[in-house]
């Protein structure tokens, strides 16, 4: 569709209910579904659905139904994550050829989830109506990919092997015994570094709230999340572990001020992922930082933004999944790209506080990271890559050393939620992105050093608290398939600090002392 014909993508009035809780008839809602997952129920969160989504509150699931219910989404292999040499004149083609494989899985899993019921009854017609077709288109933009690289460089070899993808069950991992994921382990596409999250915590101690029944629905879209996504967070044991600071370590902060995207930027493009792709992303980002990012945004674009940092030197971009709330009232992008169109829904929520603090390295000092740097923290696709990039926290006001990866936590009254993402923290020394978006960084080892060949450079840490109800009654936006899972949450960064700011930032972190 053409731009000037959809939704408007970039700015909204803000609604003052983002800003503090829902009505107390929301919060007794919320709270309801609290004490059914408190008593082990294996509900769905779906407490509020909305009457169009047409399916009966109260008949118990045939059993057609429920062996449909074992197959939930679609797992295909990540090219984008196999790609780690594509030629610079091939990569604008690479990209657009990965972004068309994205919305290839999308639409196959609109159409599973349309025909779930009869493929319960008949699972050959996954196959000849769903995962066949895929197969064919994804050989074919593959096909292309290779074309392009080899005009450039050495054709890749095995690439045809990423075609195929499969269903599986949304509680199996990938390649887990006795589940239905049977694509191929794809690799993390972070060789370099320990992919920790710099003491966040390993996030899966969730024995919470029972085992789920595993069917990928609840939510507002019926696609996500479902009770066992959620965890109470004082069910969870303190799990926050930092490494030493050693003699010579940078101890000093900087801190910018970019607010709380309170004008309302959203657009569902990635201009990292996927530049020159409207709707690359298939769910809606916050935006705080540069305004003038979107899908077309050249580095000069984003040197001559406008920014909403305090600090007029900083006119990075910072961006995250939007938060909703599913409480069945409907936002405006209901009928747009990236919202409805890609079962995004419910009322996005503003944050009620958002911190971007710069920190240094517990073994020395660090470098300036170089302008337009780009980094992508966590994984968008980890519910069915696996969770070897997955790297956002989720935990509550005052609970913050329990750190959640793979839940989102449920916090007790007069708690807020809270989203940390810390990112990687060395550089390769060379390149501002990499083919797959991940290889120019990586995370410093256990130890707090660098890998062989990368340099450390001031590390982004990204707190994002929201005043939402108690209960589990709230969800990320995602990718279709990836069912609106706590895992699949990241976040972006492109660093466009001017020269004379980042030579401060790094001059405070090196001095120990604290910045602004």
């Amino acid at each position: 569709m053409p731009r000037s014909a959809r939704t408007p993508r970039t700015s909204r009035t803000p609604r003052t209910s983002r800003k503090k809780r829902s009505s107390l008839a929301n919060r007794a809602i919320a709270a309801s579904a609290a004490l059914i997952l408190g008593g082990g129920g294996l509900v769905a969160v779906n407490v509020y659905a909305s009457a169009g989504e047409g399916r009966p509150s109260a008949a118990p699931p045939t059993r057609a139904q429920n062996v449909g219910r074992q197959m939930s989404t679609i797992d295909c292999p990540d090219a984008g994550n196999e790609l780690r040499e594509v030629p610079e004149q091939a990569r604008g083609e690479v990209d657009r050829e990965l972004a068309a494989m994205d919305t290839q899985i999308t639409d196959a899993y609109r159409q599973f989830a349309d025909r779930k019921e009869q493929i319960s009854q008949d699972p050959g017609l996954a196959e000849n109506a769903v995962l066949g077709p895929l197969r064919s288109k994804r050989t074919a933009s593959l096909d292309r990919i290779a074309i392009a690289i080899g005009r450039a460089g050495e054709r890749p070899a095995g690439i045809e092997s990423l075609a195929g993808c499969s269903l599986r069950a949304d509680d199996n991992a990938p390649g887990n015994p006795g589940g239905t994921g049977g694509s191929d382990d794809t690799g993390d596409g972070n060789d370099t570094g320990d992919g920790g999250n710099d003491g966040n915590g390993n996030g899966n101690n969730g024995g919470g709230q029972g085992g789920g029944n595993g069917d990928g629905n609840g939510g507002q879209a019926g696609n996500g999340p479902q009770a066992s996504d959620f965890v109470d967070i004082q069910s969870v044991q303190p799990n926050v572990d930092r490494p030493r600071q050693r003699r010579g370590a940078s101890r000093g902060t900087f801190t910018t001020d970019c607010g709380r995207n309170e004008n309302g930027k959203f657009n569902p493009d990635n201009v990292i992922v996927a530049p020159g792709v409207s709707n690359g992303a298939h769910h809606m980002h916050d935006y705080i930082g540069n305004q003038a990012n979107d899908a077309f945004a050249t580095d000069d674009v984003l040197a001559n933004g406008a920014t909403t940092c305090r600090n007029q030197g900083d006119r990075s971009t910072y961006y995250w999944p939007v938060l909703r709330l599913q409480n069945g009232q409907d936002e405006a992008d209901v009928d747009a790209d990236g919202g409805g169109r890609d079962q995004n829904v419910g009322e996005i929520q503003t944050p009620s506080e958002v911190t971007l603090k710069f920190v240094g390295s517990p073994v020395g000092r660090v470098t300036a990271m170089p302008r337009f740097l780009r980094i992508i923290t966590g994984d968008a696709k980890a519910f069915t890559n696996g969770d070897a990039n997955a790297n956002a926290s989720w935990s509550c006001t005052g609970f913050e050393n329990r750190q959640l990866k793979d839940k989102y936590p449920i916090c007790p009254e007069g708690s807020q939620v809270v989203r940390t993402f810390a990112f990687q923290n060395c550089w390769d020394g060379r390149n501002t992105d990499s083919a797959n978006h991940r290889t120019h960084v990586a995370f410093a080892r256990a130890d707090g050093r660098c890998p062989k060949g990368f340099r450390a450079i001031p590390q982004l840490v990204q707190r994002i608290v929201y005043d939402v109800p108690p209960g589990p009654g709230f969800a990320v936006d995602s990718f279709p398939e990836q069912l609106h899972k706590p895992i699949t949450d990241h976040g972006d960064f492109i660093n466009v600090f001017d020269q004379r700011l980042m030579k401060t930032m790094v001059r405070c972190i090196n001095d120990g002392r604290r910045c602004r």
